[in-house]
């Protein structure tokens, strides 16, 4: 699907037309995935970029790749001396 967004002139006037798409799919992106609306390969695919790539934009933004709590990680590694 192709989508057509009208941009002021004095908004785009120094980037060229590819690294405009690049930013608007890239932010894209990383909104669907910070709503959780989208996984976050589905992103990275979304933006153009592999999954690596993806991680870092979102560390970049501040936007957490993993989502559990400082609890939920404690129960885990403790489950591991468990067995």
């Amino acid at each position: 699907m192709q989508i057509a967004i009208e941009l002021p002139n004095d908004f785009v006037a120094f980037q060229a037309e590819p690294a405009i798409r690049r930013e608007i799919s890239t932010s894209y992106a990383l909104w669907l995935f910070q709503q959780e609306r989208v996984t976050l390969a589905k992103a990275a695919e979304l933006a153009g970029v592999d999954l690596y790539d993806f991680m870092v934009i979102c560390k970049d933004n501040h936007v957490p790749v993993i989502d559990v709590s400082r609890d939920e990680l404690l129960d885990e590694l403790g489950s591991f001396g468990a067995s």
